[in-house]
């Protein structure tokens, strides 16, 4: 059985994250291990109940069950979540290795961001005689950020120039917020500083952009610095002078330390990765590197991207019709496990989708509440395939993770991803070996839109489900619970639309009138005359079987006759006849008393232009009927 290892962040730092990864997986390769990844997409702007529904999946594992923990804190600020992971891990004895932040005790690999500042900062000074710096920060409990600010801070003290760090400004890492910044600085009209010194990559482009929008050329009017030297800053125009932080090296320290302390040996609890500034176009210094190799690479496979990211809409547009298009949650289901038996190129041989059990009975009843913490003990497998081995059970425990996992074979990547809206949990989704999705963000498209998609069928359903209650108690009798006159009239407007198409409809229209109604109400109290209407009303379902009936009176039915029940009327009518009492107003009245007076009438396309000519006949041989049974008696 193969170690296991769970590694825990969120994902919109995708590509370091991908290089440490790789980078650990490089390192264990030799050893029997699966690394487990749970992975989120918490924003610092989101709702407090989203960013719960995101990180509920960090809830998912059981930690016991793991050989260590990592914690991939260049992409996980939120300091809560970091303590209950190391909590959890204490608890069941497992290691614990961080990386991009310091906790007592806890095995740390990191890059010297500080010197790697420091550098950058005499690179500023020296080369360009900088005077004046904006420092564009992350967030105040982001230990990276925090950590390059006070280099800078430190580097200007050192050269008693500490007055040159014009403002500090924190993003929260949101490259909106860069631009609301350089927007307002710029209306201003307060002077450029020389530098804005930006915490990641991505702040810096986002910088450079709003820069241009503004009128101002970089590195012309102003130079602009980074940190991570992704690709994307690599290729980018000016290409960002950046610190790379070598996260694959990062990656690899990582899983060096975990197989010492696997072995038993000692180990150091600071683990530090030299990197390095490399200035670039934006710094005004070209000679450095040429970013041109890399230019055309991308553009070669752009491509390629360009035709993978068409198809991957289609499948997210055909996921999306799909689910919409089901009327029950027994068709979303088959529907949606269908289309993944017959597409699953983007997914893969080994992709899950497991349900929290009450997704699908929420929806037939509001009183029923899906979880907002944690995961339930079995969860409702959607779909399932390991290694193209389609999984047929319909039921998990989710303290397993993985339906069909045995632990055996080559090394795996697993990425856990989960499934909600707000806080409310939906499931969680798997997928393997999708390092190069981890990469480009199209799992966290993926699972937005899944759980999106979810979310609107949920709703949809839920609410036709409402109003199909509401209508049919809008359009039911309470008292003999057959259809009222509101039901009549939409039966009506139905028949009369057939009329309009000449759809060589076949129907006829009855009528029935209650005898004596009053007369019972009047000697045996209004009790006894609505159960006389119960019975009589039951007297006419049971005859005519097939044929709605409808209530439009006090003591007024209708029938529409169409089918059996049509072209047998006439037999039925003289069972009906059979059944009844003869008409009397004699007091006492039998308890049994029903007494009905009848008239029906068939359509006839030669004759009538309306259901109002169908039902004005029926209606004068009703009364045609209860003369005639009057007169009888």
């Amino acid at each position: 059985m193969k170690k296991k290892i769970a590694v825990f962040t969120s994902g919109w730092c995708g590509e370091i994250l991908s290089e440490f990864l790789t980078g650990m997986q490089k390192t264990l390769e030799k050893e029997a291990v699966d690394i487990f990844l749970f992975l989120c997409y918490p924003t610092y702007i989101d709702s407090a109940s989203n960013k719960q529904g995101e990180l509920n999946i960090f809830s998912l594992p059981d930690i016991k069950d793991f050989d260590g923990v990592v914690i991939f804190g260049s992409g996980l600020n939120f300091n809560d979540q970091i303590d209950d992971i190391i909590k959890r891990s204490n608890e069941a004895n497992v290691p614990v290795m961080m990386q991009g932040a310091r906790r007592p005790g806890i095995s740390y690999i990191g890059s010297d961001n500080y010197m790697a500042t420091i550098s950058m900062c005499e690179h500023l000074h020296t080369k360009h005689n900088i005077k004046s710096i904006i420092f564009l920060a992350g967030t105040v409990d982001s230990h990276d950020s925090e950590l390059r600010l006070q280099a800078v801070k430190d580097y200007l003290a050192e050269h008693n120039c500490s007055d040159e760090l014009m403002d500090v400004y924190y993003t929260k890492w949101e490259n909106a917020a860069v631009t609301r910044y350089i927007n307002n600085y710029c209306r201003s009209g307060q002077p450029l500083p020389d530098a804005f010194i930006c915490a990641n990559d991505g702040l810096a482009m986002e910088t450079c952009v709003t820069l241009g929008n503004n009128g101002y050329i970089v590195p012309d009017d102003v130079l602009v610095t980074g940190y991570d030297y992704l690709d994307d800053s690599q290729i980018f125009d000016p290409s960002i002078a950046s610190v790379d932080q070598c996260f694959t090296e990062m990656g690899s320290a990582c899983g060096k330390v975990w197989l010492d302390i696997l072995a038993g040996k000692e180990t150091s609890e600071s683990n530090i990765i030299p990197c390095k500034f490399i200035p670039g176009d934006s710094c005004n210094c070209y000679e450095f590197r040429n970013s041109d190799n890399m230019r055309r690479r991308i553009g070669r496979e752009a491509f390629t991207k360009r035709a993978m990211t068409t198809y991957f809409n289609r499948k997210l547009n055909l996921i999306d019709s799909t689910i919409l298009s089901c009327l029950t949650y027994q068709d979303f289901k088959k529907s949606l496990h269908q289309l993944l038996i017959d597409n699953h190129d983007y997914e893969g041989d080994s992709f899950h989708v497991l349900l929290e059990p009450n997704f699908g009975l929420s929806i037939y009843d509001p009183n029923i509440k899906l979880r907002t913490k944690g995961y339930s003990k079995q969860m409702e497998i959607l779909y399932s395939t390991e290694d193209g081995e389609l999984l047929e059970d319909e039921m998990f425990y989710s303290k397993n993770l993985i339906p069909g996992y045995n632990g055996e074979g080559i090394n795996h990547l697993y990425i856990f991803l989960p499934l909600h809206e707000a806080d409310e949990a939906y499931g969680y989704i798997i997928f393997r070996d999708r390092m190069s999705q981890v990469n480009n963000h199209f799992l966290q498209i993926y699972q937005s839109r899944m759980g999106l998609v979810f979310d609107k069928f949920r709703h949809a359903l839920s609410l036709d489900l409402i109003n199909k209650r509401l209508l049919e108690v809008m359009r039911r009798d309470p008292l003999t619970n057959v259809n009222n006159r509101r039901a009549y009239e939409d039966k009506e407007k139905y028949l009369q639309s057939e009329i309009n198409t000449d759809s060589n409809i076949r129907f006829a229209i009855a009528m029935f009138d209650v005898n004596n109604l009053k007369l019972v109400n009047d000697s045996r109290g209004h009790e006894a005359g609505d159960m006389y209407l119960v019975n009589a009303c039951r007297l006419i379902c049971n005859v005519f079987k097939h044929s709605p009936i409808y209530r439009v009176g006090g003591d007024e039915f209708i029938a529409v006759l169409s089918g059996e029940d049509y072209n047998n009327y006439e037999n039925l009518f003289t069972e009906l006849n059979s059944l009844m009492n003869p008409y009397s107003n004699t007091l006492p009245l039998p308890e049994d008393y029903i007494s009905i007076a009848c008239g029906v009438s068939e359509y006839n396309p030669q004759l009538d232009m309306s259901v109002q000519d169908v039902m004005k006949r029926a209606d004068e041989l009703m009364y045609k009927n209860k003369a005639k049974m009057k007169g009888l008696a």
